[in-house]
């Protein structure tokens, strides 16, 4: 098997001109949010004492995803990638500063976290758009695989971190260096990344919008690989809404839970790693192994593992997300020019929104069966029903571009 080093990789990427900045941009920005989220269910929870509103604090992060990537996507094609992206920057700046107004209500504070999450797809969708005009086909999944490699690292240390941080500053102060981080990112976007040109405009932007929907409803095979990309992590991702429910029916300290999503992001983070150092061709006919992987190991959890074990078993599974490595190109072949804002928007809020629901399913299950029954049934469930995804979208021939 012929591979790359994984720093000629992650070397080649980050050596083009401005690359260095969009990722060092996503790192701060990240982290901040992370930070963030844990401060204002935190100080959510000191005023009123309800873990219900606290645990809202989560719900309106995730949930405008779903609005964001229907009604907005075409603002990622309709202006300059750079433009788009600093502006995103600024508003989610803006709606975290205003957090900092004494005495807002819950309400307000709730308000403004749903407007970051409109936001967040909007700027999700712009950066991989602009990714694919400055990265080469063999580049850009090295790209968007560096992009999640930060991402899963943030959160395994974001969490942990801000909650130390909320106890050593407070998390008015903690919210107040998230504006700070949101300032920073577009500083090193606006003043260090390329010029990407727009791609124009047709009509308004919910019109747009639309048509970017329509576009990948009717093009059959792009819409199966992003449903592939939508579906694989649905699946993998529902024992981290079980994880607490898991540790105690194990009789472990519902704190082990921890250890479960610590898990999976490892899993992940060395899946990344790993992949990149495989020729695209290699990292193409692994797909479907890796999707296998992301699934069998949930159904161990029939045996009911110990915490140390069922951890292990969910890092196999989170390395498995390393199959985008070879789906990205092929989502990136699939896709007009023109549309590629937009797709990619309305991937990565339907991502999280698919996410949120099936954690949610598994949560429900989980109360009428027992938590590890249930992993195990999303293992056999999401091992069949993955592979016949993959099969239909991976057939030869179906990833050849479509007209728009």
């Amino acid at each position: 098997m012929s591979t790359t080093s994984p720093a000629v990789g992650y070397r080649a990427v980050l050596q083009l001109r401005g690359l260095r900045s969009v990722f060092i941009a996503h790192a701060v920005s990240m982290a901040g949010t992370v930070a963030a989220e844990v401060a204002l269910s935190i100080l959510i929870f000191e005023r009123t004492g309800s873990p219900l509103l606290s645990a809202l604090v989560l719900v309106c992060a995730f949930l405008p995803y779903a609005f964001g990537g229907i009604a907005l996507s075409s603002i990622s094609d309709r202006f300059p990638a750079r433009r788009v992206l600093v502006c995103c920057d600024l508003a989610s700046g803006a709606c975290v500063a205003a957090m900092l107004i004494p005495g807002i209500p819950v309400g307000g504070l709730l308000g403004l976290l749903l407007l970051t999450g409109i936001v967040a797809p909007i700027f999700a969708g712009a950066r991989a758009a602009s990714l694919a005009q400055l990265l080469g086909a063999d580049l850009f999944p090295v790209g968007r695989s560096l992009l999640r490699a930060i991402g899963q690292l943030t959160l395994l240390t974001g969490f942990a971190l801000g909650a130390v941080a909320v106890a050593a500053i407070g998390p008015t102060w903690l919210l107040a260096l998230d504006a700070v981080t949101f300032l920073a990112s577009a500083a090193l976007i606006g003043f260090g990344t390329p010029y990407t040109a727009a791609v124009g405009r047709i009509g308004s932007t919910l019109q747009d919008s639309l048509s970017g929907l329509r576009y990948l409803w009717c093009n059959v095979p792009l819409r199966r690989l992003i449903l592939l990309s939508w579906v694989v992590p649905a699946f993998s991702s529902m024992p981290d809404g079980l994880a607490v429910a898991y540790a105690a029916q194990t009789g472990a300290a519902t704190a082990a839970a921890g250890a479960l999503f610590t898990g999976y992001a490892v899993g992940g983070v060395l899946g990344e790693f790993a992949a990149a150092r495989l020729t695209p061709a290699t990292r193409r006919r692994l797909v479907i192994p890796l999707i296998v992987l992301s699934q069998i190991p949930a159904i161990a959890f029939i045996t009911e593992p110990s915490i140390p074990v069922a951890a292990v078993l969910l890092a196999i599974s989170g390395s498995g997300y390393a199959f985008n490595h070879g789906i990205d190109p092929l989502i990136l072949n699939a896709i007009g020019p023109e549309y590629r804002g937009r797709v990619f928007t309305v991937q990565t809020s339907g991502l999280m929104a698919i996410q949120g629901l099936s954690i949610a399913l598994a949560g429900a299950i989980g109360t009428l069966i027992r938590p590890n029954l249930t992993i195990c049934l999303a293992g056999i469930v999401g091992t069949v029903v993955t592979l016949l995804l993959a099969r239909r979208a991976l057939i030869k021939g179906a990833v050849t571009r479509r007209p728009g």
